[in-house]
């Protein structure tokens, strides 16, 4: 199982719109959006404010993973992490 954070999230932001987007190559899926998880994630991974928990990954997996936080103000936080899936 896997963790990754969402270091963009900052909890002084009063009701935040949270998006994930998972970059492998030159394409760029929207995985987590409007408030939910989008197929195939839907049943593979569990989506909190501050991390996203896949229950396990596969080498499909591996690509850069991007959290955009947009709060009042139209203030925007991004953070990315890189998944590297070995195996």
């Amino acid at each position: 199982a896997v963790d990754i954070p969402c270091s963009a999230f900052r909890s002084g932001w009063n009701n935040p719109r949270i998006e994930w987007k998972f970059q492998k190559g030159s394409s760029l899926q929207l995985f987590y959006y409007g408030g939910e998880l989008t197929e195939p994630y839907r049943t593979r991974v569990r989506f909190s404010p501050t991390s996203i928990h896949f229950e396990s990954v596969t080498r499909e997996d591996s690509g850069k993973y991007i959290c955009e936080v947009v709060g009042d103000g139209s203030h925007i936080a991004k953070s990315e992490v890189t998944l590297t899936v070995q195996g």
